[in-house]
């Protein structure tokens, strides 16, 4: 995920003043330096960067922080507002139109997974935002490119509207747009040519069709792998089609993310949506403050909370946790969970967004933890219904059948014996502690903690 490795790096900045009883101008030219070499191996532009340290040292050396009761604290909060400063202080949002039809123009150059991302952003405004998209595939330049569109929008129930690759781009927008209020589309997409560079004749073409849409928003696929490069193409974009937003692609793979946290500071051009995987499902609003608070390892639970309550069956979550709690727990019921963990995506893409879980989810292998999952789900598919409720009743001839079926070994069976019989006598005592309303001492302790971790920012 993009700004893993910041993530780690200023982590261990801020343990240069961690501890210390007071802040001096020492320990924080050593915090500070750590600091601007983290963002500058993350790729954040020098400027920037120079700007940003500026503020930190200005803000920390103050009265407010030097008489503080934790300084370190102080200072963490004052990167942490700054980093949301620089991302934007408010989260951008489509600008709707209140009147008639949104037209929207996705513009960027070519290999910046525009075409997937505007099918994306359908896919996000028909279910979460309550809209009636529409994509037109103005894209007659790229081999494939209509047909692709096509492909996506079949897959999310989103109509395209194309008149060919041998019907102008302009003449296909003109006609796309007249068809869209014929049927009463509240939302229009226009998925745009793109170069392998900025050129004369893309931007001849994009003016045209931009004078003819009249679009509420011009939102611009960068790719976040092209670290400062995204700062570029920004910029040349903006100056002459006054973008409104930025859709980064790539989000989950292993960018420094420098360019995201320059762009905004850069070109005034905020970043409004970014695409985190593969599937039309992968694609978030962007929360400045949420990512500041990943950047600074506090985890983002807001945004676990919403994953869960799309991909998650609920109700079967909680069906399987009151059985948990009431000691009715069966090998059914891990299946339930296995299938619930698998929804979330990587493991330690969850970790990551548990506030103090950052540093564990680095020591995560994700590859492994799936592996592991399908040896034990494949493990209960080879028991029969009664072996699943009741799997200590199992013999040596059963467990031997069931490692067979499963090609796993009866070493590994009795591991997830052990595993589940663990289990559900931890949520048994956790159930009976919770009717009785007693909670032990040091759990509520470590509870409270979390929580004053949490708000302390």
């Amino acid at each position: 995920m993009a700004f893993d490795s910041l993530s780690n790096r200023l982590s261990l900045a801020f343990k240069n003043i961690a501890g210390n009883g007071k802040l001096t101008e020492k320990n924080m030219d050593r915090m500070l330096k750590e600091v601007r070499t983290a963002l500058l191996e993350a790729d954040v532009n020098y400027q920037v960067v120079k700007k940003f340290i500026e503020t930190i040292r200005e803000e920390s050396m103050g009265e407010k922080v030097l008489s503080a009761l934790d300084p370190s604290q102080m200072v963490v909060k004052i990167v942490h507002d700054e980093i949301v400063s620089l991302l934007g202080e408010e989260t951008a949002e489509i600008q709707y139109s209140s009147n008639g039809m949104t037209t929207i123009m996705m513009v960027g150059l070519q290999g910046t997974g525009k075409t997937t991302s505007i099918a994306k952003l359908a896919n996000l405004m028909q279910k979460k935002q309550n809209r009636r998209p529409l994509l037109i595939a103005a894209d007659v330049v790229r081999p494939a490119a209509i047909e692709q569109l096509q492909t996506l929008g079949a897959s999310i129930g989103v109509e395209v509207f194309t008149l060919g690759n041998q019907v102008s781009s302009v003449e296909t927008v003109k006609q796309g747009l007249e068809y869209a209020r014929l049927h009463q589309y509240d939302t229009v997409l226009i998925d745009t040519a793109g170069r392998l560079h900025i050129d004369e004749e893309l931007m001849q073409e994009l003016h045209v069709m931009k004078d003819l849409a009249r679009p509420q928003e011009i939102l611009l696929t960068v790719d976040a792998m092209t670290g400062q490069d995204i700062v570029t193409v920004a910029k040349s974009f903006h100056e002459q089609l006054d973008v409104t937003g930025l859709v980064v692609t790539k989000f989950d793979g292993d960018s420094r993310g420098g360019g995201v946290l320059s762009v905004r500071a850069i070109t005034q051009v905020p970043v409004k949506f970014v695409c985190v995987g593969e599937k039309m499902e992968d694609i978030d609003i962007f929360y400045p403050e949420r990512m500041a608070d990943r950047i600074l390892g506090m985890g983002d639970i807001m945004t676990l909370i919403e994953q869960a309550q799309e991909k998650m069956d609920l109700e079967a979550s909680e069906a399987s946790a009151k059985r948990m709690l009431n000691g009715e727990f069966t090998l059914d019921d891990m299946l339930v969970q296995f299938k619930q963990m698998k929804k979330m995506g990587s493991m330690s893409g969850v970790l990551k967004m548990i506030p103090g879980m950052g540093q564990l989810a680095s020591q995560v292998n994700d590859e492994e933890a799936n592996e592991r999952i399908k040896a034990q789900e494949a493990i209960i598919y080879s028991m029969t219904p009664e072996e699943r409720k009741n799997p200590r009743a199992l013999r040596s001839t059963h467990k031997n059948r069931i490692a067979k079926g499963s090609g796993t070994s009866v070493q590994e069976v009795n591991r997830l014996i052990n595993q589940f019989e663990k289990t559900k006598t931890q949520m048994k005592a956790m159930g009976s502690i919770m009717r009785s309303g007693r909670m032990p001492e040091n759990l509520l302790q470590q509870m409270q903690q979390g929580m004053n971790k949490k708000r302390r920012f």
